[in-house]
């Protein structure tokens, strides 16, 4: 998982879990993980994070707004059109996803240990950041 920020597309947090939990359960610890002291004022999210009690928590314990496109299946939609305005920037994420393939080291996770691998990442994300300022 991973945050970065609007503007520019530059990595402000980075978490790694295994494949088996799901992507709503990672978002507070990947909100923890972050380098800024300051937490964000919208997070913006695939349709994996669409989830009611995902929302509510968020907004309640850390002022965050949660804008995901809703289910198909979803009974009682939560957010309008306006909502989304925000939402064009999201292509920034896949972007630095892309960025981070060009590090040989992290495009395939060949170490053993979760924390080693982390620290690749973490290595990557200042070279990127480094380099943009």
């Amino acid at each position: 998982m991973a945050m970065v920020d609007q503007k520019e597309g530059l990595p402000t947090s980075v978490y790694i879990d295994s494949a088996s939990p799901h992507e709503v359960m990672l978002v507070e610890k990947t909100l923890d993980e972050s380098f800024t002291e300051q937490e964000p004022i919208e997070l913006l999210g695939d349709k994996g994070f669409d989830s009611n009690d995902l929302d509510d928590k968020l907004f309640c314990e850390r002022g965050l707004e949660l804008i995901a496109p809703e289910r198909k299946n979803k009974k009682e939609p939560r957010h309008t059109s306006e909502d989304f305005q925000n939402y064009q920037h999201r292509w920034k994420v896949e972007r630095f996803f892309a960025w981070l393939q060009n590090f040989r080291r992290v495009a395939t996770r060949w170490d053993y240990y979760a924390e080693n691998y982390l620290g690749f990442i973490q290595l990557a994300c200042m070279l990127m950041l480094l380099k943009r300022l």
